[in-house]
């Protein structure tokens, strides 16, 4: 069975940090795309940052380079989202996501297999 889990959400003022790791179990991780997604209420879940299963390539939403760097560690099945600078319209669930060969199409969640269940991080003014 495969599950990712997100964890490392929290409360955080205007900016600071937060760094969401997603870990990955019952899957071929070093063989998947990792991406991660968040979720504002009342608004479509949309693409932040993706990374190739061999980390040699990343990809950003624009709003977030600079500020966030996507990584994974295949040796603990593990991918991280550090997120410098935070901002209040950073505010949402954040989702982490798997998928076999995504990261020519990485903006796109139906490209993904796997989805974690999410977790929330809200960002204070």
């Amino acid at each position: 069975q495969v599950q990712l889990v997100e964890s490392g959400g929290g409360l955080v003022q205007a900016g600071g940090s937060l760094r969401l790791s997603c870990a990955a179990s019952g899957v071929a991780f070093s063989t998947y795309d990792m991406g991660w997604f968040r979720q504002a209420p009342g608004k479509e879940r949309e693409f932040v940052a993706a990374i190739k299963w061999s980390a040699d390539s990343t990809y950003y939403k624009d709003s977030v380079k600079g500020r966030f760097t996507i990584s994974r560690d295949n040796g603990k099945n593990t991918a991280f989202l550090q997120m410098n600078s935070l901002k209040p319209e950073d505010t949402a669930v954040y989702y982490c996501a798997a998928g076999p060969s995504v990261i020519t199409s990485a903006t796109v969640p139906s490209k993904y297999v796997y989805w974690g269940q999410g977790t929330q991080v809200t960002v204070s003014s």
